[in-house]
Formats: C-alpha cells, structure tokens, sequence
C-alpha cells in the first residue's frame, strides 16, 4: 500500500488547494482604494474650479464687449466731431441781450428749394424757387426748470433789423442764420447759446435712416398742399410722410398754430426713437442714422458733437412728459400790407413767458403744457 497522503501537502486538508493570503494591512487593495478616494477628490477640486471659472469666464467677455463697445463708440464720437457742419450763425452786436441762466437753443428748419432735384420737389410737395426762409422755429431752453420747447410761429410780426417789420421766417431770407438769430435775440430778449438748422431733403434722410418713426393722431389730417394724408390713429411714417406732417397747416382750422403743436409733436418723437435702443444699441441703425444727422444738421461753431447729445436728451424728455412744450402766446391775426397775414404775439404774456426762461424759472402756468 501507497503512503498515505500528506494533509499538509499542496492539497491541503480534503484535498483542496488553500488559497491567497489574506493582504495585509497597506497591501494592493489598500493602495487602490486610497487612489479613487484620491482622484475622486482631484475631481471635486476641478469641479469646483470649473464653477469658479465660469464666473470670471462671464466677467471677461463682458468686460472685453464693455471696452469693444466704448472703442466703437468713442470712434464714432470722433468721426462725427469730423463732419460736423458749422456756421457763424451766432455774432456780437451792440445791444445783444446779456447771457441768462441756463442753455437755449434756436432749432429751425430750412425751407431751402435749392439743393433739391425737380423729382425730389414733387415728391416733397414743396415747390420751386430758391428761396430760403424757415419752415418752422422753436426755442429750447434747458436748466433747473424744464426743459421746455416753445414755437415761434413763423408767421410771427416782428422787427427785423436793418429791415422794419416782417414775419419772422423772413430774416433768414435777408440775412442768413445771423439775422434770425438777431431777430430772435431782440424780439425775445434772451441770449442764444446754440444754434441747430435741419434742412428738407436731411430731415426725410434722418427720418428714413431711423426706420421711420411712430405718430399718433385724434383726427384724421389731410393737405394735398403738403401731402399730407394721415387717417386718424397710430402709425410709422416714413421720411416724406413725416414731412408732409409737419408742414400740413393749410386745411387745419388752428393753420400755423396746429403745424406748431405737430413740428413739436414730431421732433419729440424722432428724438425719442433715436435714443431709444433699438438705434444706440444697434451700429446697423445707429452708424447711418448718425450719418444722416450730420449730413442733415448745421450748427453754430460753438456747438460740440456731445452738445447735440444734451439737446437730443432735452427733447426727449419733454416728449416723455418731463418738460412742457408750448407756443410763444399770440394775440391772433391780422393783415399787414405786402406781408400779408400775420401773427401777433400776447406782448404781455409773452414778455411773462421770456423773462422766465431768462431767469430760468418755471415758465408761467398759462404757457405750460
């Protein structure tokens, strides 16, 4: 008989084979048991990096789109600065009022026919000839009070220096800007600080650069003199309707005085819409409106680009109900020899109304709309 089997040999006890060893403490499975708990740490770590990078990822562009922006912007300041167009509309002469408190602007627009094309005319409703008189003129003062846009009808019967009495519109014709604005002084009294003209063909180009702008109306308002064929309600105009707007005074029962209230209406919209954010925060708009404002503007030569700014604001703000806007107070019509009908001026209120925005205070009740 054959040796019995060893029980301590390989088989081990029943004939089994023992297996491993039991690792010990720090052996393999320790090891990797500490390298998950290390790299589920490392990725903690990253995962709050990630979250602590995503913030100043955002703060990075936003402040790279900050100085894009300003970049672009005080580019376009400088360009304009470029094409501004200037005149010496506003001159010494003995007796000049004294400067008042506050900022007042003379705006006009200019009736010129000459630049204009036969085409360009029709399409406009305004004629021929080259005669060059305002369609329209209003003050802007600007200080404490206010601010306030007032109209000076142009049919307005005042002195004209060098020239005795005539409409008010007439002193550009016989002198220029620097007649009107005489005139504008001495029949006032006060003393202007800017001067800003529009002409024709650039106040339709402003207008159609800015996509158009919004008008509202009670009534329906029709004048084949001017174009003007506007239903009653809301609706955008396009540049030749919204001059046709502004220059429709023929079929209004308030004539002149109406086409006042509508410039004033007009102007406080198209200020509203091109400093609303659909044009200043986009270049598309914003970069040809502003072309076609320069093209379209000529001021005093004391007039700055970042002035024109603070006037854009000031009217605005009286359309947004932040100021009045009225007409200089008139005692009614009447006919005066080869100037034809007239305007006359409330001389007492409108001397109340002048000495205010001299003063720069509130302008009188009556006046305040």
């Amino acid at each position: 008989m054959g040796e019995p089997a060893n029980p301590g040999g390989p088989a081990g006890p029943r004939g089994r084979r023992p297996g491993p060893p039991n690792p010990a403490p720090g052996g393999t499975t320790t090891l990797h048991r500490a390298h998950r708990r290390t790299r589920r740490r490392e990725a903690r770590r990253a995962r709050r990096a990630a979250r602590r990078g995503w913030p100043r990822g955002i703060l990075l562009a936003l402040l790279a789109l900050v100085v894009l922006v300003l970049a672009g912007g005080l580019a376009l300041y400088i360009w304009a600065g470029t094409q501004l167009r200037q005149t010496s509309a506003l001159t010494g002469y003995a007796g000049r009022p004294a400067e008042s408190k506050g900022t007042t602007w003379l705006l006009i627009g200019s009736d010129s026919r000459s630049g204009l094309t036969p085409e360009q005319r029709e399409d406009l409703h305004v004629g021929g000839g080259g005669e060059r008189n305002t369609d329209s003129l209003m003050l802007l003062h600007r200080g404490a009070h206010g601010p306030y846009l007032i109209s000076l009808p142009r049919d307005s019967y005042v002195p004209i220096p060098g020239h005795g009495r005539g409409k008010i519109n007439s002193a550009y014709a016989l002198g220029g800007p620097e007649l009107l604005s005489r005139t504008v002084e001495e029949a006032t009294g006060l003393r202007l600080d800017h001067y800003a003209e529009v002409d024709f063909l650039g106040f339709t180009e402003v207008v159609d650069a800015l996509g158009g702008v919004r008008i509202c109306l009670d009534e329906p308002l029709r004048d084949p003199r001017s174009g003007a064929d506007f239903p009653a309600g809301c609706r955008t105009t396009d540049g030749t309707e919204a001059l046709a707007f502004v220059r429709a005074r023929y079929t209004d029962p308030a004539g002149d005085l109406g086409r006042a209230e509508r410039q004033r209406q007009l102007i406080g919209a198209l200020a509203d819409k091109a400093l609303g954010p659909s044009v200043l925060l986009n270049p598309f708009t914003l970069v040809p409106a502003t072309d076609a404002a320069l093209a379209a503007v000529t001021v005093d030569r004391g007039t700055a680009v970042h002035d024109l700014g603070t006037l854009g604001a000031a009217v605005q703000n009286t359309a947004g109900g932040r100021g009045s806007t009225t007409t200089v107070p008139v005692a009614g019509t009447t006919g005066a020899g080869s100037a034809g009908d007239v305007v006359l001026w409330d001389r007492r209120r409108a001397d109340q109304l002048f000495t205010a925005l001299r003063q720069d205070r509130p302008i009188p009740a009556f006046a305040a709309k």
